[in-house]
């Protein structure tokens, strides 16, 4: 279950905190995290949007008895995603995303920090259609890895969107001012470095874990008040994997983590 509480301020900055549990058959992933964001309009063409990340990750290996379960049972996250978004004309909008972010095991060392972020450009041709094409560098599969995004946004009615494209697509409908529903699909990973290399063979080190899934979800969120919403959220990850990887991200180790259900639980504040 993920509870999910967001505050977010006039003032220009806004919290989230997020308590996340991935069970499958033989590894349970449990995650916890805090972001903060400040956002600003500079003027009437150049926003500004940053924000702080931290991330625990702890895993549960319940069905199986891994050599390596003793020592691989806990991960850490820092980042900090700066976006810079100028409107070029008035159909025309460039955004610029720089992501330093730092992913280890238990001890923090220079060689942990890793830069991702990339550009996108959107354009609107009406005020129902816009496209969005980027290449970002991402580590949605489990290694950093330069890659192309893409997204087709159209607005159905009043009370619908459509928003297909690389790695995330929605569909959204509200029937009334305070009930929402999703389905979404995003593609996610990430790679945690290793305290230490860990010899599986003669002919195998690993230097680093890697995580990725495809995840399809529907969710439910309902406006309280103008204030606080509450949202319900269930889905499944396909094709998810956890691997022990070599510093190029070549897998050196399978877990054969197997598909899993997500539950999502989630309380917003919004000011």
């Amino acid at each position: 279950m993920i509870p999910i509480l967001n505050a977010s301020a006039q003032s220009g900055y806004s919290l989230e905190l997020n308590v996340k549990t991935q069970p499958t058959e033989k590894i349970t992933v449990n995650e916890t995290g805090i972001g903060l964001t400040f956002f600003r309009n500079i003027d009437s063409k150049n926003k500004i949007t940053n924000t702080i990340k931290y991330k625990n990750i702890g895993i549960n290996y319940s069905l199986e008895n891994y050599d390596l379960q003793n020592s691989l049972n806990q991960f850490t996250s820092f980042g900090n995603d700066f976006e810079l978004s100028h409107q070029l004309t008035g159909e025309t909008k460039l955004n610029l995303e720089i992501n330093p972010i730092v992913n280890f095991e238990n001890n923090f060392g220079i060689s942990d920090v890793s830069i991702l972020g990339g550009l996108e450009v959107n354009h609107s041709f009406n005020p129902t259609n816009s496209i969005n094409i980027g290449i970002k560098r991402m580590s949605i599969f489990g290694k950093p890895e330069i890659l192309p995004t893409f997204s087709f946004h159209h607005q159905i009615n009043q009370n619908s969107f459509v928003n297909v494209g690389f790695p995330n697509s929605t569909f959204s409908y509200s029937n009334s001012t305070r009930n929402s529903f999703s389905v979404t699909n995003s593609f996610d990973g990430n790679f945690h470095n290793l305290d230490r290399p860990r010899v599986l063979d003669d002919l195998n080190t690993a230097t680093k874990v890697s995580f990725s899934q495809m995840t399809s979800a529907l969710e439910y969120e309902r406006n309280m008040d103008s204030n606080w919403f509450v949202s319900l959220k269930g889905g499944y990850e396909f094709n998810k994997k956890y691997n022990l990887t070599n510093n190029s991200g070549d897998s050196k180790f399978d877990f054969n983590i197997s598909n899993g259900y997500i539950f999502n639980i989630g309380i917003k504040y919004k000011h």
